[in-house]
């Protein structure tokens, strides 16, 4: 009897929200946002490099999110929430009310929760030009691979 409750109990325990493979990420992106378009995977790479750099576990990050009258929807945040375990309710991801700069499509800065130096991302207006073919010729894992395997998506600098 004991050795049912122990299975059962291990059972019904939470292994956690981080997706491990890509078809998890798949998963997880499209059902936190509705569909997974190629901004989910860039924002789930960003916030990845972030926590490894920052060495931050779950819910240890803050996000500010600039958003560009450029970019269609503001999709990238929410991948990097997924990837961060940021979120509005926690109060660890902000949409900020100032837009990102000219030339950009967004600028996402991540730093840790207890305050200190962050890192800043800031994905050009000329990564869309990579992501639409994406949207349209691929399949949501396809996206994925593409936007994890392609250069020139962002750049990163410290902030302190």
């Amino acid at each position: 009897m004991k050795r049912i409750l122990i299975a059962a109990l291990l059972v019904l325990q939470p292994v956690g929200a981080r997706a491990e493979t890509p078809e998890e990420w798949v998963a997880l992106g499209a059902r936190v946002h509705g569909a997974f378009g190629a901004f989910i995977p860039l924002g789930i790479r960003i916030g990845l490099d972030a926590v490894a750099h920052l060495d931050a576990k779950p819910r240890e990050l803050t996000v500010t999110y600039y958003d560009s009258d450029k970019s269609p929807c503001a999709c990238f945040a929410d991948g990097v929430a997924i990837a961060t375990f940021a979120s509005v309710g926690q109060r660890t991801l902000m949409i900020a009310p100032e837009r990102a700069p000219e030339g950009a499509a967004a600028v996402i800065v991540i730093r840790p929760r207890q305050g200190g130096a962050g890192l800043k991302y800031t994905i050009p207006l000329s990564a869309l030009a990579k992501l639409g073919p994406m949207n349209k010729d691929l399949d949501p894992r396809g996206r994925y691979d593409a936007v994890m395997a392609a250069d020139g998506l962002y750049q990163v600098e410290p902030t302190p």
